[in-house]
C-alpha cells in the first residue's frame, strides 16, 4: 500500500489512531514500543478520556437535579394558582349562568307591566 493512504478512527482532538501506512516494520517505529504496548496505551487514553466524559456526565445530572430541586416549589406554587383560578373561574361561571336564568325571568314580567303601562297611558284622561 502507498504511504498515507489510510486513516482510521478520528479521536475527538482531531488526532488519528494509526496516523498512516508506513512501510517500516513495527519494531521499527520511532518510540521503540512494540505494537501491542502501542495499542495498549491507545486503550488507556480512551479509558481516560471515557472517565472524564463520564464525570462531566455525572455533574451534569447533579446539576439539573439541583436545579430541579431549587424550581419545584415554584411549580407547586405556580401549579396551586392556577388550580386556584381555575376554581375561580368555575365560581364565576356558576353566577353568570343564575344571573342570565334570572334575566329570562325578568323579561317576561318587564315586558307585561310595559305593555300595562302603555294601556294606561293610552287611554284619554278624564
Amino acid at each position: 500500500m502507498s504511504e498515507r493512504i489510510l486513516y482510521y478512527l478520528k479521536e475527538t482532538a482531531g488526532s488519528f489512531i494509526i496516523p498512516a501506512m508506513s512501510e517500516e516494520n513495527t519494531q521499527n517505529m520511532l518510540d521503540g514500543r512494540s505494537f501491542e504496548e502501542r495499542v495498549f496505551a491507545r486503550f488507556d487514553a480512551m479509558d481516560a478520556r471515557f472517565d472524564g466524559i463520564e464525570k462531566r456526565l455525572e455533574s451534569l445530572e447533579s446539576q439539573a437535579e439541583k436545579r430541579a430541586l431549587e424550581t419545584k416549589p415554584i411549580w407547586e406554587r405556580a401549579l396551586a394558582e392556577i388550580l386556584e383560578v381555575k376554581g375561580s373561574l368555575a365560581n364565576l361561571e356558576r353566577k353568570i349562568d343564575v344571573l342570565s336564568r334570572d334575566i329570562i325571568q325578568v323579561r317576561p314580567d318587564q315586558a307585561h307591566v310595559e305593555d300595562r303601562l302603555d294601556k294606561i297611558e293610552s287611554k284619554p284622561m278624564q
